[in-house]
């Protein structure tokens, strides 16, 4: 007896929704379809573990096959199968989901069920023009039955034989879709999307080199792995079983080993179970992204983790596996989902742990591998308050002789040569060893220790660790003169007339080679005799905006602003002494035309350009050539 209907939808124009809005990628279905079987068939599992059924199980692989000839493609369980009356309750009422029932029945037994038998069978539409669905339940004397739609409202249902228990899934591939009528195709959507299910699903048979070809053995090709290593006790695995799993999950990635991993393996107050592997992070946060792979009971959700787990963890490798994340197509309901938020956390506390566990117990090795956790860890701190409260006690500092301190212990270091008259603690750093050379050394001879901060983040990064510690601030060696940088008194007043400061600021100004969007001034303190007649400086405050400018949008007023450096002139060297003197005999312009012959302005000002890695190009030659003439 045929049975004709209209599915229980509440519009007539669900189909051309479902093709265009269910799922942004059409290729999902393969997900949905297959993983419905898994689903069945562990159901299957459950009755016989319970004693609800006592037949044989036999085979419970999952099988896939094309049929190019007829352009359909197949997907088939022996699981538990269906009645009429529950393909009418299940598939021609949509969003219904059987697993609801199923799991108010079999609680205890049942948390493997994926349970989306429902709405996601609806997904097979968004690649077929007709669906057929040929299914037999395990129960005794079942009559099996088979349902087709064409994309319409309308289906028919009728008996039919079948042998076994089971259902298959017979999609019709319509002309649009023709791509997934190929092997290769579904061979890599598999992959994707089924490589972890928890039950075999076999896609044709294994093949040979042979004669010149690759022929079919009679061996099942097998396409997943039932049981993945994050399902597996982590006292029973070694290191080398973690590092197998890493390459299996990145086989084209050119990324080195990791460094170490975390294995998540929670059940209460959720169930969370996975690998997370921390990789070396090189100096470009944008390609180290994606890599995490977000799971429900096996089922491959997205790797694009993004709102789902915090921004600074998808820097990490890995795989994150949870019943308690919904296969849901849209992902702010995914950010927004209660139990995805508390994994979140929770997955934050336990990097947190780690981290803190290996630098308290294995410090040596902690900080050989600082170079490569940094961006990481600053990172988190950055964008993460949680994390950044822990991570003060395990993020460290290096210093130019590359010895590691927390901050505490750097504070206890230098607080007392380096807090200036106001109680203020001044972080002496630079960013570029060989640039900021001379200054690093000047440093050092006043007995004042210097931090490198030469990464991605260390702007921002300084930035808040000033905003946590109290009269703290992180100078840059070269923004202002070794004299100065920490005031411990106050400074020689310098007893210039506004006269004779306009007259030498327009005469150094003259011997300045052209720089494009740079602006200098010139400011005059008192450092003593022998100390250098010139020296350039650039402030902390504009050139630190600037370099955050470079990483924040919003901050782009900064970025186009003229980079500002400062001229300081000892006022008690003997050239400019001279200088000022001059200044009073002579006017602005005379002045200009006696240093331009004099030549030794010139020569000074590129000596102090040149020590700021500023001399370049023509001026740099220009320079060379000055000096030979001169000696």
């Amino acid at each position: 007896m045929i049975q004709k209907g209209q599915i229980g939808v509440t519009t007539d124009n669900i189909f051309p929704i479902i093709k265009k809005f269910l799922y942004s990628d059409h290729e999902i279905f393969i997900r949905e379809i297959v993983s419905n079987a898994v689903d069945a068939t562990q159901k299957m599992k459950t009755l016989a573990d319970v004693g609800d059924f006592k037949g044989e199980l036999g085979d419970l692989s999952v099988h896939i096959s094309i049929d190019k000839k007829n352009k359909t493609l197949t997907v088939s369980d022996r699981g538990i199968g269906m009645t009429a009356e529950e393909v009418d309750k299940y598939i021609n009422q949509i969003a219904l989901s059987s697993a609801n029932d199923f799991l108010d029945k079999y609680k205890e037994n049942a948390n493997a069920i994926i349970g989306h038998f429902g709405l996601g069978f609806y997904s097979s539409f968004m690649v077929s023009k007709k669906v057929e669905i040929v299914t037999k339940s395990y129960k005794e004397d079942a009559q099996a039955v088979k349902w087709s739609c064409d994309g319409t409202p309308e289906f028919t249902m009728e008996e039919t034989a079948k042998n076994d228990r089971g259902t298959d899934i017979i999609l019709h591939i319509d002309d649009d879709n023709k791509e997934f009528l190929e092997k290769n195709k579904i061979e890599s959507l598999l992959k994707k999307y089924c490589r972890f299910l928890a039950v075999p699903v076999v896609f044709g048979k294994k093949q040979e080199w042979k004669e010149g070809k690759y022929v079919d053995t009679g061996e099942d090709n097998v396409v997943n792995d039932t049981n993945p290593l994050w399902r597996q006790k982590p006292a029973g695995l070694k290191e080398e079983d973690y590092l197998k799993f890493y390459r299996e999950l990145y086989p084209l990635s050119l990324t080195d080993e990791p460094m170490f991993w975390i294995h998540l393996n929670v059940d209460y107050p959720f169930h969370l179970t996975g690998i997370l592997y921390f990789p070396k992070i090189k100096n470009n946060l944008d390609l180290q992204r994606n890599k995490i792979q977000l799971y429900s009971n096996q089922v491959f959700v997205t790797d694009s983790v993004e709102g789902i787990v915090p921004e600074f963890l998808t820097l990490l490798h890995g795989v994150i596996d949870s019943p308690d994340i919904p296969l849901n197509v849209s992902r702010s309901y995914l950010q927004s989902d209660q139990n995805v938020k508390k994994i979140s956390n929770h997955i934050t506390k336990k990097v947190a742990d780690k981290l803190e566990e290996l630098f308290k117990k294995e410090r040596t090795r902690y900080e050989e591998k600082w170079d490569s956790l940094k961006l990481f860890i600053e990172y988190g701190m950055l964008s993460d308050e949680k994390f950044c409260d822990r991570a003060l006690k395990f993020a460290l500092l290096k210093n130019m002789e590359g010895k590691y301190f927390t901050s505490e212990e750097y504070k206890t270091l230098i607080e007392s040569a380096q807090t200036d008259k106001n109680g203020n603690l001044v972080y002496l750093y630079a960013n570029d060893r060989q640039e900021q050379y001379s200054h690093i050394e000047a440093a050092k001879e006043k007995g004042y220790d210097v931090l490198l901060m030469d990464g991605q983040l260390d702007t921002h990064w300084m930035g808040l660790l000033e905003q946590k510690s109290e009269k703290t601030r992180f100078v840059r060696v070269d923004s202002d003169t070794i004299e100065h940088i920490i005031e411990k008194e106050e400074e020689t007043k310098v007893e210039l007339t506004d006269q004779q400061k306009e007259n030498v600021s327009e005469a150094v100004k003259s011997q300045l080679p052209t720089m494009e969007k740079t602006e200098f001034s010139v400011d005059f303190k008192a450092f003593g005799e022998t100390s250098r007649p010139i020296q350039i400086t650039q402030n902390e405050f504009s050139r630190r905006m600037k370099e955050m400018a470079a990483m924040q949008q919003q901050m782009a007023f900064y970025g186009e602003m003229p980079d500002t450096y400062q001229i300081v002139l000892n006022v008690q060297h003997p050239f400019v002494k001279e200088l000022i003197n001059e200044s009073e005999q002579k006017d602005k312009e005379a002045l200009i035309a006696q240093v331009t012959s004099d030549k030794r302005l010139k020569q000074m000002i590129d000596l102090a350009l040149l020590s700021n890695g500023m001399l370049k190009g023509e001026a740099l030659s220009n320079f060379v050539k000055r000096s030979f003439e001169m000696i």
